[in-house]
């Protein structure tokens, strides 16, 4: 389908751009030009009967522009980050090793050549030399598990559980009045804001593929991002949109859409193992099998959670031997047998510490399965996006409940469970494993040159020495200096590189405006009985009492700018009357 917005042909004459004319053109089509005459293309399911209004996300020629910019990001083809201390990885031991004042050089979308001085000699002569000085330089952090697209629901679900999120800001709540526009300027919102906080890869579970629209909204976005993604298109029937429809959707985009730097990796998500009718679920596998997708993910919780997507649920459809890597997350109720089975058949967990601490999955043995672990950010409407957040995070929580089994056994603690290395090991190489790409999350000769470099020079980073524990323990995104994407500069000094930012925050701003204030209208769910009919009652944790005297500070949640919302109402707590 053409649309009728009339955009800029441009041309890319060296790092100038020219304009040639107007044509008509599809969101999913760059027509940008080189000088060298080389074209570029650059369950509810009951409530989702309600069609949201129409609201196109056609690019504006700014859009354009990015994309002929970013063919320019890097000034040369070669790159040397020089005189920084390197956290790199040596393969043949099979550990981090630091090189101190040394230089990285890049070469297109390569690490070529690593160096214990500064400024190796033979370097090709037009390279760029970046001074990283006083500078950590480590491979880009990968995230195994992300919903890039709920962006404009940012600080809704503070006090929420997972019951409120499944229930008002999910797929299927959120279906109901997301339009094309809310999602994919969401998607690449959140994607540019990961890309800010160094993460270079994302396994984005794409669960708004609600209608073909709205799922090419987000795939759209996710390419113009710049960022590298596995978009695993989530397959579930929503309404009169069913699993057969998207299938015949999805092949077409996997023959038509853009693969101008081969940073979008299409892949498949499905959660409805359990749910789905048998030809449904059977058309899915039968999908995988054919086009061997590079990623198949599952939320997989278990336990009290009736989200039971485990890897003994998946083995008789013989899919657990196939080349694609299949990532499950959360499995928080993961049991020795299942841990075995992970293990022979080489798949991973994605583990979102913060995700599942905030909203009540818990943990019970994931953190015996971490030589089969990546780390994951989840729905960053909530909480933090960096993966240095979620790898700290992981770290206390693991360490904690480690010594406190050695407490409880009324004992001293005589060593540290868990090491920094381990932790920013999770954050990185684990996740390009993760996904079957060990040239993903390491700095080796022949990997591709996802990058982040940290400034040492920082308040909060001033004074190390260990390099991986400066990142994993005091680094924050603000002392992200540079990031580099398949060697192109995605951030650089600071400031992201895709150009005319104001305008995407802009787009963010308005459609974060419209679906805060439906959200905010909405009356809060009263949760009595049963979950979805598992036999498991809820149940009310105690409450935390904060606040001296009267009251327990938990207070209201400031989602309104003219009244308050009440949280919690009638809980006053107790009187302080022991002093």
């Amino acid at each position: 389908m053409w649309y009728s917005l009339m955009s800029d042909y441009v041309a890319v004459r060296r790092y100038n751009i020219i304009c040639l004319g107007s044509i008509p053109y599809r969101p999913r089509e760059y027509f940008l030009r080189l000088t060298t005459c080389k074209s570029l293309h650059v369950r509810q399911p009951d409530i989702l009967h309600f069609t949201p209004p129409v609201k196109s996300y056609k690019m504006h020629l700014s859009q354009l522009l990015v994309l002929a910019n970013s063919v320019g990001t890097a000034l040369s083809a070669s790159i040397l980050l020089s005189g920084g201390t390197i956290i790199a990885f040596d393969e043949e031991l099979e550990s981090l090793n630091v090189i101190r004042n040394g230089a990285l050089l890049v070469t297109d979308d390569r690490i070529a050549g690593l160096y214990d001085v500064p400024k190796p000699q033979g370097l090709p002569k037009d390279i760029e030399i970046v001074d990283c000085t006083h500078k950590i330089i480590s491979p880009g952090f990968v995230d195994t598990h992300r919903h890039g697209w709920q962006t404009a629901m940012k600080t809704m679900g503070s006090n929420t559980t997972l019951t409120d999120y499944l229930f008002r800001f999910a797929a299927p709540a959120s279906a109901v009045f997301y339009t094309a526009e809310d999602v994919y300027i969401g998607q690449l919102a959140g994607l540019l804001e990961a890309l800010n906080a160094g993460v270079t890869t994302n396994l984005d579970h794409a669960h708004h593929t609600w209608d073909k629209e709205r799922s090419e909204a987000g795939l759209d976005a996710t390419i113009e991002s710049g960022a590298r993604v596995f978009w695993a298109h989530n397959f579930g029937s929503v309404g009169k949109y069913l699993v057969p429809d998207q299938i015949t959707a999805f092949r077409k985009w996997l023959k038509t859409k853009p693969k101008p730097d081969g940073l979008t990796t299409i892949s498949v998500a499905y959660d409805s193992w359990s749910f789905e009718p048998a030809a449904h679920t059977q058309a899915v596998v039968n999908l995988i099998k054919e086009l061997k997708p590079a990623v198949l993910t599952t939320h997989w919780l278990g336990g009290v959670w009736p989200i039971v997507n485990s890897p003994e649920t998946l083995q008789p459809y013989g899919i657990l031997e196939l080349d694609t890597a299949i990532v499950f997350s959360h499995a928080v109720a993961v049991s020795a047998g299942t841990a075995s089975l992970l293990r022979a058949t080489n798949h991973f967990i994605s583990i979102t510490p913060e995700s599942e601490m905030h909203y009540g999955h818990s943990h019970f043995g994931s953190h015996l399965i971490q030589d089969q672990a990546s780390l994951g950010v989840d729905t960053f409407l909530t909480f933090s996006t960096d993966l240095i957040t979620q790898a700290r995070i992981w770290l206390q929580r693991t360490r904690s409940r480690l010594y406190d089994e050695v407490i409880n056994r009324w004992q001293i603690p005589a060593s540290n469970p868990m090491s920094v290395n381990q932790a920013f090991l999770l954050a990185t190489r684990q996740g390009g494993l993760a996904l079957r790409r060990p040239d993903l999350g390491v700095i080796r000769v022949g990997a591709k040159a996802d990058l982040v470099v940290f400034n040492g020079r920082s308040p909060s980073m001033l004074g190390w020495l260990d390099p991986v524990a400066a990142v994993i323990l005091h680094s924050n995104v603000g002392d992200i200096e540079h990031v580099l994407v398949d060697g192109k500069f995605k951030k650089r000094e600071g400031k992201l590189t895709y150009e005319n930012y104001d305008a995407v925050v802009d787009r963010l701003l308005a459609s974060a405006e419209r679906l805060q204030a439906i959200i905010s209208e909405q009356p809060a769910p009263v949760y009595d009985g049963t979950f979805y009919g598992v036999p498991c009652t809820y149940g009310h944790p105690l409450e935390v009492d904060a606040q001296h005297g009267p009251g327990n500070g938990y207070g209201e949640l400031f989602w309104k700018t003219t009244s308050k919302t009440q949280d919690n109402t009638g809980k006053g707590g107790k009187d302080h009357n022991e002093l």
